[in-house]
């Protein structure tokens, strides 16, 4: 056995714990820890497993529903779909590793929330990601932009599951601390969920999948503390992903559910076979025994502490019924897979962990997991900025190459660069690709069924203002599955943050979860699954508070479905809404004022009900031949985007008197949808409109090969779509200078 390093001062705070978490370690064992204990202590108490800063703010967020089957606390959560189906989605960060290491980083962050998925018996049918990036002229933007889409493509693409959108943003904020997060969404039967928790006492603990390496060891203990110079030294905690064992892990998996053996399975993810092993036995109130002599490894004289911490991918754990044990093993042993058994749960609610004929650990199991420790923060309310008049603010002296300036933005531009390297048609069901306001795949097995799937956080909104910036992250998710027919059902959060022992940071994070939960109340939007990813800073300066929320809603029937580019020439632009009239915190006051002040525009959520429930029975009821919702760059950027969608021009005029010009096109006002009508059903729809105590205005008509404003500028398609898409090839091709963000 190797000799164990002594447990000093210096090696406690370098697992990331306090002395008084160390101290009470040591009154739960009765004794002094081992060094594998250290590492298991560790593990369990750091912010990524625990939530120790996290968990008194999350339980105020709406998390049931009528459709809610599994809320927050398993690998994903789970919503009823109807005809005994339901949808499994989850959202998780793989912020550190992707920075450290992009390719792998982000490839691992796919393969890890895919296992969350199929862990729970659903296959995986969307995929999605949340990109945040440093600014373009930092030295390793592009080649964190490089690794981190090759990566999720590399993975999500040999898997074979199609993804489906996603966002991506340029801030110099992000510059040593980028974020990706990752979506997955599959579909199971609602009454074959499976669970991680243990049930029944001497029954066998099962190890699935690849080998253990000592790849990852100390992954979550490094995911839950910032950044410094050291780095580089960090790298061996980044994950290796091979996406062809996890396909063969999907099917052996569904196949063993399909056959009755699994009483309880866990994927092993962060802190690997001690995260897993300890949130088993704690849900059920058992304990786990394991002997570490049986684990498959691929590296000889692993010791007891780095077999405890590695993250190597494409391995779950599971309670198996003694009964089925040949049947199972012959199901794995087919997919070419590992299977041992390594352990077995007792009664006596301990960890108790054996190598080499020895005891390493023996802890008390609930207080490693559901007893962790839980901190109330000392926060402060952040400060607000002064209101913005629109009329104070400067025109631009050129509102053609404003709008042109604004729409090929590096925050505001096409990502269409990114996501064609993904397969976005695998599977053959995506019925709307990338690039609209929310993806849409078809329910495999019905005839007309559909899901559709978003995620929207604007940071600028939350830095300015967590509590409206997290209203209106829910809002615009909402909104987004509106704009394409679609129920909204569900979301799940992945909450970005610094900091949480900074005061303002803590802020930020209490406040931007209150605006979540009112909205998610308000809409009946409970909020089923998530991740929480804190001290996302580099030597002490944080990221943007980033909240991202990402949606799921049901299309009745996909061939109703509404996109952006449905505009027909002689349809009528309407904008559903008030006149925008909010420029702060505007990518316009950003792009062409070069200013970043101003709250963010208000959220009415009586207002975005009222004018959603509106804009979704009119494309239930075929009134619309294209809708997109308005958010960032406003009204102009919304008719840009919707004319290239279409690929067709459209004619405005716009009325001054309400509210300057420049509001008018650049506001960012809230609850706010751009529609096209027939022109035979116009005067029905805005009757409709004006009953159902909807804003609106005809703004113009749809033909031509420009968008056109009336006294003030004719832009080409071809000049739109050229601004709009060809930054981010020509920055990755490096044949244009890098711009602002």
């Amino acid at each position: 056995m190797p000799i164990e390093p002594e447990i000093t001062e210096e090696l406690v705070a370098g697992h990331g714990l306090t002395p008084e978490e160390f101290d009470r370690a040591l009154e739960l064992a009765g004794r002094d820890l081992t060094f594998t204990e250290l590492g298991i202590v560790s593990a369990m108490w750091n912010e990524h497993c625990s939530y120790k800063s996290s968990k008194r703010w999350l339980r105020t967020l709406p998390t049931t529903g009528p459709r809610v089957i599994q809320g927050p606390g398993e690998n994903a959560g789970v919503v009823d779909i109807g005809d005994g189906d339901c949808v499994v989605f989850k959202m998780e960060s793989h912020n550190h590793p992707s920075y450290i290491e992009p390719y792998q980083g982000a490839a691992t962050g796919i393969g890890g929330i895919l296992r969350d998925i199929f862990t729970m018996g659903a296959r995986p049918i969307a995929s999605m990601n949340a990109l945040r990036f440093g600014a373009p002229d930092h030295p390793k933007t592009r080649h964190l932009v490089s690794g981190v889409v090759a990566g999720i493509g590399g993975y999500a693409n040999a898997f074979g599951v199609p993804t489906v959108g996603g966002e991506l943003e340029f801030d110099e904020r992000y510059n040593g601390n980028i974020l990706v997060n990752a979506f997955a969404a599959g579909l199971a039967k609602s009454d074959a969920i499976f669970t991680s928790k243990a049930e029944g006492v001497g029954l066998p603990v099962v190890y699935l999948g690849a080998k253990t390496g000592r790849d990852g060891v100390g992954g979550a203990t490094m995911a839950s503390a910032e950044f410094d110079s050291t780095i580089e030294e960090k790298r061996p905690t980044v994950q290796v992903g091979d996406p062809f064992t996890e396909k063969c892990l999907l099917e052996a998996c569904l196949e063993l559910m399909a056959s009755g053996a699994v009483i309880a399975i866990q994927d092993m993810g962060a802190a690997g076979l001690t995260c897993s092993a300890v949130e088993m036995g704690a849900k059920g109130d058992l304990g786990i025994r394991l002997d570490l002599d049986r684990v498959p490894v691929r590296e000889a004289d692993m010791s007891a502490y780095e077999m405890m911490l590695s993250e190597t991918q494409e391995r779950m754990l599971m309670v198996l019924r003694p009964e089925k044990e040949a049947q199972a093993q012959a199901i794995f042993r087919k997919w070419g897979l590992d299977f041992a058994i390594v352990g077995e749960t007792t009664d006596d609610q301990r960890f108790s962990v054996v190598h080499g004929g020895e005891t390493v650990a023996d802890l008390p199991i609930r207080e490693l997991g559901d007893a962790a420790p839980e901190y109330d923060r000392h926060w402060r309310e952040p400060g607000r900025y002064t209101p913005i008049v629109a009329s104070t603010v400067e025109e631009p002296e050129d509102y053609r190459a404003a709008l042109l300036a604004v729409l090929g933005a590096p925050s505001q531009g096409s990502a269409r660069w990114v996501w064609e390297q993904y397969d976005t048609m695998i599977q053959g069901n995506t019925v709307e690709r990338p690039g609209g306001d929310a993806g849409i795949v078809r329910v495999e097995g019905h005839p007309r069924k559909a899901l559709a799937f978003t995620c929207d956080v604007n940071p600028r909104y939350c830095e300015a203002d967590p509590y409206e910036g997290g209203k209106q992250a829910v809002a615009e998710c909402w909104r987004n599955l509106t704009a394409v027919g679609a129920d909204p059902l569900a979301v799940t959060d992945n909450l970005n943050f610094g900091d949480p022992e900074n005061p303002e940071i803590m802020g930020q994070l209490v406040k931007a979860i209150e605006g979540i939960a009112e909205a998610c109340s308000w809409f009946e939007f409970p909020v089923v699954s998530g991740n929480v990813s804190l001290y996302n800073q580099t030597e002490g300066r944080s990221i943007p508070p980033t909240p991202v929320i990402a949606g799921v809603g049901l299309v009745p029937d996909w061939r109703y479905a509404a996109s952006a580019g449905g505009a027909k020439p002689g349809d009528h632009l309407v904008l559903l809404g008030h006149d925008g009239d909010h420029l702060g915190a505007s990518a316009f006051l950003r792009v062409v004022q070069g200013l970043d002040n101003g709250p963010p525009p208000s959220v009415d959520l009586a207002a975005e009900w009222r004018n959603g429930e509106f804009v979704r029975s009119a494309i239930r009821n075929e009134q619309v031949t294209a809708c997109h919702d308005l958010s960032s760059g406003g009204l102009a950027i919304a008719m840009a985007e919707l004319a290239l969608a279409s690929g067709i021009g459209l004619t405005v005029r716009l009325d001054t008197e309400t509210s300057p010009l420049h509001a008018q096109l650049f506001g960012e006002d809230q609850a706010r949808y751009l529609v096209t009508v027939p022109n035979d059903l116009a005067n029905f729809f805005c009757m409709n409109a004006e009953g159902a105590g909807v804003p609106f205005r005809i703004l113009g008509t749809i033909g031509g090969d420009a968008l056109v404003l009336e006294d003030r500028f004719s832009i080409p398609l071809d000049e739109l779509r050229a601004a709009h898409e060809d930054w981010l090839p020509n920055y990755m091709d490096g044949n244009t200078a890098p711009s602002g963000n």
